[in-house]
């Protein structure tokens, strides 16, 4: 069974920084590229970043790009997303998902129960 867990979220200052982790299992993570999304309410699903299965190749959302780094851990089954400088506009459920291959497309199979981000003062 294929589970992805994330962690890291909470409640941050503007200009504030968080690390997100996923912990994944069930599957050989190694084989595929993975995602970050998220959802703020009532808006639609976000690209966020996503990387590729060896870690070579990184894709951002334009908003986000200087400001989040996407990483993974291939021998501890873990993906990493460090966000600083954040925003008001970075609140957000953000999830971790599994693309269906090895390379940064825009597409998933399965997604986490997700991490709520809120940037506030």
């Amino acid at each position: 069974e294929v589970q992805l867990v994330e962690s890291g979220g909470g409640l941050v200052q503007p200009g504030g920084s968080l690390r997100l982790s996923c912990a994944a299992s069930g599957f050989s993570f190694s084989t595929h590229a993975m995602w970050w999304v998220r959802q703020a309410p009532g808006k639609g699903l976000e690209w966020v970043s996503g990387i590729g299965s060896g870690g070579d190749s990184t894709k951002y959302l334009d908003s986000v790009e200087g400001r989040f780094t996407i990483s993974r851990d291939n021998a501890k089954n873990t993906l990493y997303l460090q966000m600083n400088s954040l925003k008001p506009e970075d609140t957000a459920a953000y999830f971790c998902a599994r693309s269906l291959g090895s390379v940064v497309d825009y597409s998933y199979d399965y997604r986490g129960q997700g991490t709520q981000v809120t940037v506030s003062s």
